[in-house]
C-alpha cells in the first residue's frame, strides 16, 4: 500500500519498529516496517553459520632439489600421498641453485615421475611450470578434481 513518510513513520513509531528503506530507486521508493537491529543479529548469525560450515582448503608443499636422489624423493611422495588422502592440495616445487637451472628438464621429469607415482589418488590441476628460479606443479585430491 502507499502511504506518505510521515504516515509510515507514525505506523512505525505505534509498533515500536524502525521504518527501513528496501528499494531507493523505485518510484515511489519501497520501505518496510521492521525490527532492524534483530534483522541485522539474524543476518550475521547467518553468515556466521556459513562461514563455519566451508570446507577451507590447505595447501601444502613439497620442496625438492634436482639431485634430490630416490630414496629421500619416497619420503616426500608418501608424505604427500597422506595430505592428499586427508583432502588436502599438494604443491611440489623444485628448486634450482646456480647452474642446474640450464637442465631443467631433470627437474620437468622429476615433476612427471611425482604426478606419475600419484596418479592413482592425485590429479594434477597446475602441470609444471618454471617460476624464475623454482618448477610448480599442484596436485588435488582425485575425488575433488571429478566434482568440478
Amino acid at each position: 500500500m502507499v502511504v506518505s513518510l510521515n504516515v509510515a513513520l507514525k505506523m512505525a513509531e505505534e509498533r515500536g519498529l524502525d521504518l527501513v528503506e528496501v528499494s531507493p530507486t523505485a518510484d515511489p521508493p519501497v520501505v518496510r516496517i521492521m525490527d532492524y537491529g534483530k534483522f541485522q543479529f539474524e543476518r550475521q548469525k547467518r553468515e556466521r553459520k556459513a562461514k563455519k560450515q566451508q570446507k577451507v582448503i590447505e595447501v601444502k608443499e613439497i620442496q625438492l632439489l634436482p639431485k634430490t636422489d630416490d630414496y629421500h624423493l619416497q619420503f616426500k611422495v608418501k608424505d604427500a600421498r597422506r595430505w592428499l588422502g586427508e583432502g588436502m592440495k599438494v604443491r611440489v616445487r623444485i628448486r634450482f641453485r646456480g647452474r642446474e637451472i640450464t637442465h631443467s628438464e631433470i627437474g620437468r621429469e622429476r615433476l612427471e615421475k611425482i604426478a606419475n607415482d600419484l596418479s592413482d589418488i592425485a590429479a594434477v590441476e597446475q602441470s609444471p611450470k618454471m617460476e624464475g628460479n623454482t618448477m610448480l606443479m599442484i596436485l588435488t585430491p582425485a575425488a575433488e578434481k571429478k566434482k568440478q
